[in-house]
């Protein structure tokens, strides 16, 4: 099974992530956990010129190009042969990001965003994508709470760029049937449940 989380930033995804992986290794299931951008070497590389803060004069148009050739090469070089040998992907991020971010948060064309993804990933596409909602002063809340330094080049957008980001995730949850929006102010048990139950809810069709 392929699953992915997304969300804007310090939305809670990385604790999600962490807490499936181990509900599926015990039970005794295939699990690889990657990331976006990144999960390969050749990823990672461009993930380094992606995030740094020096890298300010990035115009939106390589920002996408850039984290469509990372996902092209985790796609083949990862995802798809886990898939193949049966294995459990959990991605942090994947295609949608680039959608919400680039597409409707930064206002590259959608349309060219759905080309470059049909490009770049195929019929690589994930059974269920969870996505975790947090309101934006939520999120900028919890950037307060990281110290400045620690933030990456995205990391620090303004409120503006995130509303765009969020309403975008909230229209592609409303286009996408594997979308699962869930409330990230929730109590973590909380979400977690609610992830094992969708989760299950696949396993037995």
């Amino acid at each position: 099974m392929f699953i992915t989380f997304e969300g804007i930033d310090f939305c809670g995804k990385s604790t999600q992530i962490e807490l499936l992986k181990s509900y599926l290794v015990e039970k005794k299931k295939k699990v690889r956990v990657i990331r976006e951008p990144g999960g390969t070497e050749i990823s990672e590389k461009i993930r380094s010129i992606l995030l740094d803060k020096e890298n300010s004069k990035m115009f939106m148009e390589t920002e996408f190009l850039l984290f469509s050739a990372s996902r092209t090469q985790l796609v083949r070089e990862k995802i798809k042969p886990y898939l193949d040998e049966g294995i459990y992907v959990i991605s942090d991020r994947f295609h949608d990001s680039s959608t919400a971010y680039q597409g409707y948060g930064r206002g590259i064309s959608i349309e060219v965003i759905l080309s470059i993804h049909k490009f770049a990933i195929g019929n690589t596409i994930p059974d269920i994508t969870f996505f975790i909602d947090i309101p934006v002063e939520v999120a900028e809340q919890r950037r307060r709470e990281k110290l400045n330094e620690h933030l990456d080049r995205i990391e620090n957008s303004d409120k503006d760029f995130y509303l765009k980001v969020r309403n975008g995730y909230l229209e592609l949850a409303k286009r996408e049937n594997r979308f699962r929006i869930l409330n990230g102010t929730d109590n973590i048990a909380n979400i977690h449940e609610k992830i094992i139950n969708e989760i299950e809810k696949i396993e037995q069709r």
